[in-house]
């Protein structure tokens, strides 16, 4: 939920020919969290999971694992970090 990804410019044109995969593929020019895909799709997190797992594995979007903190999960100021970027949405 939390992987960054952004689209591979070297990589070429996309095999896939749903509509969704090129939606994705148009908002990862800028780096993104699957989460803010999934928000901006309007698509159910499991499925944009899905299909940002296929352009990775078709090697047409770049990813990268949140890096680990120190902060649990009663860190506010995480929490509250979080719920102004969802009010931004």
């Amino acid at each position: 939920m939390l992987t960054s990804v952004v689209a591979d410019e070297s990589a070429g044109t996309s095999r896939r020919m749903e509509p969704e995969y090129a939606d994705i593929l148009r908002l990862c020019r800028v780096s993104q969290s699957v989460a803010e895909v999934s928000a901006q799709l309007r698509l159910p997190l499991a499925v944009t999971k899905i299909l940002v797992g296929d352009l990775i594995g078709d090697g047409q979007l770049i990813f990268r694992a949140p890096v680990p903190t120190e902060a649990g999960p009663e860190d506010l100021n995480i929490l509250r970090a979080v719920l102004d970027g969802i009010r931004k949405l």
